[in-house]
Formats: structure tokens, sequence, C-alpha cells
């Protein structure tokens, strides 16, 4: 069986990391101080004079010359002269007295400061695997939280006290993605829970429907008939809630491929097949389609135009009417829809694009699915656009999607040459646009 080496944890790196350091500061400081010191040291004996008239004198000269040197010194006596030969010899001593004496103290300046270093070396690797322990406990927090914790346990929050420096700012960090997995989690078990209802009653009323005709003793093919078709309808109910939560879905995956997609176009479409519903609500419809390309899904750019323009005929008031405009600013392209309708605080103006979600109710009611709006936000993400709701003053509200703008375009190609030696120029180029149909 293999021997696995021991881990090498943050903590031990980071302790080798400051007893490295230290040593190798340590190490520079002492060859600084030897080097300085050494040169403290004279170097080279030097001879001086005296004038005759003291203690000391040469021969006729009148002078008496000594060799002085770092505490050592060579004089002559009273009534003697010194030779040049005793004088280099008396140089010579002294030179040898003090090169010992250097010798001895810088030995011994190393070898005191080389045992303070080792000291101080091994002192630093203690107080380094402290340090490196008190700073690295909020991550042994952070980790021991990370492997305990779950889907029942995302209620729990580490909230580190402390400075706020790199290390509080992970345990905010790592807080603040517990809440939005809490809240992740909790939209989609409500999700779960909203679309289980909604499959559910359309099922139960078939059921019922079909129990009722076939226990009927008095039934008939005309209300066997007329029993077929209310389970048709009911049936035709869950087509639709299937179709929009596969829209959903769709959207919320994200795009595979971005087609040019003439957002005017599939706009002014839509509007035009909801001019019947328009009139038999009394509404009064304006649009203003300027042009707007943009890359995407032309599929579910539809269904958000569609979605926003069923959302503002449905949830308005008679008389009432609905702005839809479309165009690009700073070279973004936008579609806006406007409606009057009943007042909305805004406060929850977010909640409405929430999935089976509406102003004071939770369920499907039988105008629409409650899916409208959630199917408007998973669109404009999957397309990267911007999406903008407000409440307006006198009721109902205004929605606007930005889409990014169109990448530009690619440098035209270098002329070629024709048969005749000519080139075709700029004048000669055609430029081909594509238009997703619906």
């Amino acid at each position: 069986m293999a021997i696995r080496p021991p881990r090498r944890s943050v903590r031990l790196r980071l302790t080798l990391l400051y007893g490295g350091l230290f040593l190798v500061s340590g190490t520079a400081l002492l060859i600084i101080t030897y080097v300085l010191v050494a040169h403290r040291f004279p170097a080279v004996l030097q001879t001086h004079s005296v004038q005759a008239g003291g203690t000391a004198r040469a021969g006729s000269t009148g002078q008496a010359q000594y060799i002085a040197g770092a505490g050592t010194a060579c004089q002559a006596g009273p009534a003697a002269t010194v030779s040049p030969k005793q004088l280099t010899q008396c140089a010579e001593q002294a030179q040898a007295t003090v090169a010992r004496q250097q010798a001895d103290i810088m030995n011994e300046l190393l070898i005191q400061s080389g045992v303070a270093l080792a000291i101080m070396a091994v002192t630093s690797i203690g107080l380094g695997w402290l340090v490196a322990g008190r700073v690295l406990a909020p991550l042994r927090t952070i980790t021991t939280a990370a492997q305990r914790m779950s889907a029942a346990s995302l209620n729990r929050r580490l909230a580190l006290a402390g400075p706020h420096d790199e290390l509080k700012e992970l345990g905010d960090t790592f807080d603040a993605l517990l809440a939005r997995l809490q809240a992740a989690f909790e939209a989609q078990r409500q999700f779960v829970a909203n679309a289980s209802h909604e499959l559910r009653t359309p099922l139960t009323r078939q059921r019922t429907l079909i129990e009722l005709a076939l226990t009927d003793p008095d039934r008939t093919i005309g209300s066997l008939s007329h029993t077929c078709r209310r389970v048709l309808a009911a049936g035709e109910q869950q087509e639709r809630l299937i179709e929009a939560l596969l829209t959903l879905a769709r959207g919320q995956r994200g795009l595979d491929r971005r087609d040019p997609v003439d957002l005017a176009g599939l706009t002014g479409g839509v509007l035009t097949a909801r001019q019947a519903e328009a009139g038999r609500r009394g509404l009064t419809a304006e649009a203003s389609l300027g042009a707007a390309c943009l890359l995407g899904d032309a599929r579910l750019t539809e269904r958000l135009a569609a979605n926003l323009i069923d959302n503002a005929l449905r949830h308005n008031v008679p008389g009432g009417r609905i702005q839809v405009t479309t165009g690009e600013r700073a070279g973004q392209p936008f579609l806006s829809v406007a409606n009057t309708g009943p007042a909305i605080p805004p406060a929850e103006v977010a909640g409405l694009f929430e999935p089976f979600r509406r102003r004071g109710a939770d369920r499907t009611r039988a105008d629409g699915l409650g899916l409208g709006l959630s199917i408007v936000r998973a669109v404009a993400t999957a397309h990267g656009a911007r999406l903008r709701a407000r409440a307006r003053p006198g009721g109902g509200l205004d929605i606007q999607v930005g889409f990014p703008p169109l990448p530009p375009p690619a440098p035209a190609p270098a002329p070629m040459a024709t048969a005749a030696g000519g080139s075709r120029g700029p004048d000669q180029e055609t430029a081909l646009t594509t238009t997703a149909v619906p």
C-alpha cells in the first residue's frame, strides 16, 4: 500500500513562506552588517613624524619617528635613533596584530549573528504558524459551512465579524450566494406546486365530466357529445399550459444560434392578428413601428411580442388603449408596449414577472395562463436584453425591452480583377439582408 504524502495545507505553505522570507531578509541584513563593520577597521598603517625637543629624536635630523595603528605603537627611545629597517619591522608587527584582532572580532560577530538568526528563524516559523491560523480561521468557517450545507439548510448565514477585508468580503459573498440559492429553490418549489395545480385542475375536470356522463341514466347522444366537447376544451387548456411551460423552459435554457430577426415586422404581424380582439374589448391600439433588427431566435422573439401585447389587452379597462413602439436608440433595437389599466403599486411590478403570479392571486384564471410575463423575462434574458417595467401614474404598465446592438459589419473583401482587367468598386457590391419570417 502506497504511503500518501502529508497534505500541504495553505497554513503550512504560508508558514514556510513567512519563515523563508524572514530567513532571506535576516541573511541579507547579516551580510550588510558584516561588510559595514569590516570597513570600520584600518586597512593600512601610516608613519608619523614628531619634532625633536620632546622625548624622542633621530640622529642629526632632530626628528623621532613612530608607527601607530589601532591601539598599537612603536616609538623610539629618548636618545635612540630609529632606522628605516626597524621602522619597517615595527610596522609589520603592528599590521599582523591588527589583522589578528580584526579576524577574531569578525569571526565572533559572525558566530553570534548566526546564532541569533537561527533563533529568530525558528521563532518566526512558530509565529507564522499562529498568524496563518488566525488569518485562515474565516476560511475554515466558510469551508465547514459549505460542507454542511444542503437544500434544507439554505437559510443559514455565516455573518462573519471583523474588519471589512478580503475575507469578510468573501464571507458576505458566500452569504449572498446562499440567499440567491434559497430564493431559487423556493421559486422552483413554488413553480412546481403551481404547475402541478394547474395541470391537475383540467384533469380533474375531465374525469368529473366523464364520470357524470357515464353515471347519468338519462344520457343521450346529445349529452354525451356536449360532454366530449367540454373534455376537449379542458384538453386544449392543458395543451396551452404545457406549450407555455415548454416555451418558458426553452427561454431559460438560452439560445443555441442567433439569426437576423426583423423586430418591427414580427411585432406588426402580432398586432394585426390581435386587432379583432382589441375591437371586441373596445380598446384602441396605436403602433409606431420603426425599423429594428436584432440577432436572436425568431419564434421566441415573436412569443415575447405576443405575450406583451396580450398582457396589454387583457389587463386593460373598457375604452382604454395600448401603444406599441419599435425602433433603435443609440444603435440598440427596442420594443415598448404601454397600456392603460388599473393602478398598480410600484412595489408589485416585479412580482408580475413570476410564474403563475397575478395581483392578489397566485393561481391562473380563465383569462390567460399566468405565464405570459415570466416567458417575456426568460426570452429577454436568453437574448441578453434589458427588461424594464414601470407602473404608469394613471394606471397600467409600460414595459420596454432593449436588445443588444448588432455587431459591426465585417470588413469588405479586397476588389477582384475582372476579365477586362478592371475591378469592382464599392458601388457594385450587393448587400444581402436576411429577414426571419415567423
